[in-house]
Formats: C-alpha cells, structure tokens, sequence
C-alpha cells in the first residue's frame, strides 16, 4: 500500500523552479532542510515528511509495509497533487534528498526518468547492508518504542561541527516519531539495493558525503557519482550524517551551482537525447 506523506512549502514562491527536498530517517524536512531552503532564491522548494515523521500521518498498523519502489511512488503522488494543477504533472523537478531522502531519490531517476532535471544525494548509499541489521532495529522500535533510538543516534548522525544545542533540536524531532513507522523506512532501506542500476541514472548528479559519516561514510558516495553517467562528489569537512543541518551554508552553496546546470550537462543531455533519437530512427 502506498502511503500519504505530507508535504511541506519550506521556501521560495509557487510558479519559480522547483526543488523538491526528502529527509533522512528520525528527522523532520522542516528541522533537516529549512535553512537550506531559504538560501536557495530563485527556488520553490518543497519537502516531504516519512510515514510517522513531522507532518506525514502515522502508519497503519493494518495494512502491509512498503518497499523504497512505492516510497518513491508516494513522493510523485504528493508532488502531483501539490502542484500538477500549476506547472504540469509532468514538468521536471529538482530533486534532493538525505540517506533515505537521497535513496528515494534514485529510485525516482531509476523509476521516472524524465521527471527529474537534476538529483543530489546526500550521506546516502545505493545499498545499505541488506535486511538483517534493519530488520533487527525494526523490530526494537516496535518492542521499546524510540528512547533505543535517541541513545543511539548521536554516534551515527553528527559530525564534530555542530553545536550541542541543535543536536539536542534534532534529538527532539526524533523522539516523537511514530515507532510503527520508524520501522516501516527501516525495512524499506533493508530492502534497498540499487548497485547494479546506477549507470542507468542519467540525470545530472550532484554526491555530497560528510567526511565524518560513520553511517554513509564518502567512499558510499563516491560509489554512486563513479556509478552513474554524470555524476560528480563533494566531501564536507567536520560533517556527519545530517549535511543539510549540520552545514547549511556549504549545502546551500553546492546546490546552487548544480540546479544551474554547467554547459557540460546541457551538451550532454543534448548528445543523450541526439543519440535516442537515432536509435529509434534506425530502429
């Protein structure tokens, strides 16, 4: 079953290009991308939230769990629904995302390639170590609810830049989410595996890794620029898992310079699209 998500303005005006931004799980789009979103004029930036997570209703117990596929599939409807009426169900958008927000983020390039003008991943991977290790935190949130989870995630999130006071921030965001839907996006990224597909993602990529990643460290990152068609790595100093948060300005900066496309991109696509052409001609 496909779940609702919710989706949020975070920045910018309706009518100007759009970026679209997804979060890492335990956080909430507001807290990960805000300040991102308002160091990007020019821009109408909307995020969404997981089942459970900030604005998105909690999951429901009765119907089965959903795959990354349908996660991705959930983002599209909410887009849609947002801003179809406006500018087209099927004008490309920006897209960028953190861990699971970056995941969705490929699987949207994989899945609908014509719906993406660029992507940007960020702290995130093309596979996140099979189902075991997910299956097994799934199965804690579900038993003991999210405190396991607000011990533990420190380790995993920040790197050695961010002030104690907006870990704590981040933290509290993390402590009223639903468990049932922790647990849901933990078995979706266990079932998450996109290695072998990379080099069918041909939308301009933008790879941003925190050096002090310890859950996605950059060598996850290089993996998928090296792994796509156009892809390109940027590797933050004293940042963790939470780039958009942690540094916001440097985010911010590297997301300018990929939304305006550079000339090679442009010939590039161009040159793909040439070459699509001839194909179908000779075919």
């Amino acid at each position: 079953m496909t779940p609702r998500l919710a989706l949020r303005h975070l920045a910018g005006t309706p009518g100007r290009p759009l970026l679209v931004v997804g979060p890492s799980l335990g956080t909430t789009t507001d807290r990960l991308w805000g300040a991102v979103a308002h160091r990007l004029e020019g821009w109408n930036v909307l995020g969404w939230d997981l089942p459970g997570h900030g604005h998105s209703p909690a999951a429901d117990r009765l119907t089965p769990g959903f795959s990354m596929a349908v996660l991705a599939e959930a983002v599209l409807a909410a887009v849609g629904e947002a801003v179809g009426e406006d500018v087209g169900e099927d004008v490309p958008f920006a897209y960028a995302g953190d861990s699971v927000g970056g995941a969705v983020g490929l699987r949207l390039a994989l899945d609908h390639p014509g719906r993406l003008s660029s992507l940007t991943v960020l702290c995130s991977a093309a596979s996140f170590g099979g189902p075991d290790g997910w299956r097994d935190r799934a199965a804690l949130v579900r038993a003991e609810g999210m405190a396991p989870m607000v011990a533990s995630s420190p380790a995993r999130w920040f790197g050695s830049a961010i002030p104690e006071e907006r870990r704590a921030a981040a933290l509290g965001d993390l402590a009223t989410v639903d468990p049932e839907g922790y647990a849901r996006v933990c078995e979706a990224l266990g079932g998450f595996d996109v290695r072998d597909r990379l080099a069918e993602v041909e939308v301009p990529l933008l790879a941003v890794a925190g050096a002090e990643d310890v859950a996605t460290p950059p060598a996850a990152l290089a993996e998928i620029a090296d792994g796509v068609a156009d892809g390109r790595l940027e590797v933050l100093g004293g940042v963790g898992h939470l780039a958009p948060y942690e540094a916001p300005d440097e985010v911010a900066v590297l997301l300018r310079d990929h939304l305006a496309p550079p000339a090679h991109s442009a010939r590039s696509n161009a040159d793909s699209r040439a070459r699509a052409a001839s194909r179908s001609a000779s075919a």
